[in-house]
Parts: structure tokens; sequence; C-alpha cells
């Protein structure tokens, strides 16, 4: 089987449903309640020892980008995260640091107008779920799954894009 990830939440390529938006309070793009999608993956590749998920949204700051979600140390007898459990700190997962200075899931303040592409991706690792320290942020984490010179640590990846601007 390939290596997938889905959700029950939202389908790939369609609109997120009002509730995975954020609810900080002094952003009046925050219009959600930051429940977290539900996501599960199968056809894990052979030699996986764990998982990592990252929640980015490109468009973010004008382009720059925003890193909603970094996890990684996910076991590989997880396979999926019910709605709503990720939007705070679990012993499934080792929490990142996200843009927003974080380490569980914080959902979109997308601006009015076109839509932004909020890519969810699965990376299957070779780590040992206890084997990176919490806190890293996406770069960090990358740089450690593809080190400069060195054997990446990624078996494979898989991804799933759902869309939201807030709503008028």
């Amino acid at each position: 089987d390939p290596f997938t990830l889905k959700s029950s939440t939202f389908k790939d390529g369609q609109l997120m449903p009002k509730k995975v938006a954020n609810n900080t309070a002094n952003n009046a793009n925050c219009v959600g309640e930051n429940v977290s999608p539900q996501l599960s993956w199968t056809g894990a590749p052979e030699g996986t020892r764990s998982f990592a998920l990252l929640m980015e949204d490109p468009e973010g700051r004008g382009g720059a980008g925003v890193h909603h979600w970094v996890a990684y140390g996910i076991p590989t007898t997880v396979t999926s995260f019910a709605e709503g459990e990720v939007s705070k700190p679990s012993d499934k997962y080792v929490g990142g640091k996200s843009t927003q200075g974080v380490g569980n899931y914080s959902g979109p303040c997308t601006p009015p107008g076109s839509p932004h592409h909020y890519t969810f991706t699965v990376i299957a690792t070779d780590f040992d779920p206890k084997e990176l320290p919490p806190g890293l942020t996406r770069d960090e984490f990358l740089a450690k799954l593809v080190p400069a010179g060195g054997m990446s640590h990624s078996k494979g990846a898989a991804g799933l894009i759902g869309l939201f601007v807030k709503p008028n």
C-alpha cells in the first residue's frame, strides 16, 4: 500500500471547517475553536521507527510562511489522531516549536480574501521516538532529518492539503 495521509474532518484540496481555525483573542482573523482535524495514515515504509507531522501555511506572513505545527517522535503504534486530540500537548508526540511558539496544533488565522493552502505532511523516519529533544523548530527538525552531507532519516512522506479563509 502507498503511504497516505487522510482526514475525516476535511477532504484533500477542500475547505476545512471553521472550528479548525485558531481562537487567539487578539487576532480578528482567528475565528475558530482551534480544534485540530482528525488525521490518519497508512502504508508506512519499511524501516519506519517513528513519524513526524508538520502543518504549514506557505502563503502566511505575506509568503514567508507560517509553521502551524511541528510534531515528531510519534511511535509507529500511533497511526492517527482524533479530532481535537493534538490541540493540546500529548504523550503520543514530541512537541516542536511552531511560528506561534507552541508545541501543539495551532489553527489558521487566515485573513479575508483568497484561501490559504494548509499543507499537512506526515514523515516516516528512522529516528527512535525519544531521540530528538522537544522544542525543535521546523527548520531545526528538517536539519536533523536531512543533515548536510549526511544520510536522510526520512523513509518517506505523505501529504494532505486543506484550504481555509476567514468567512465573510
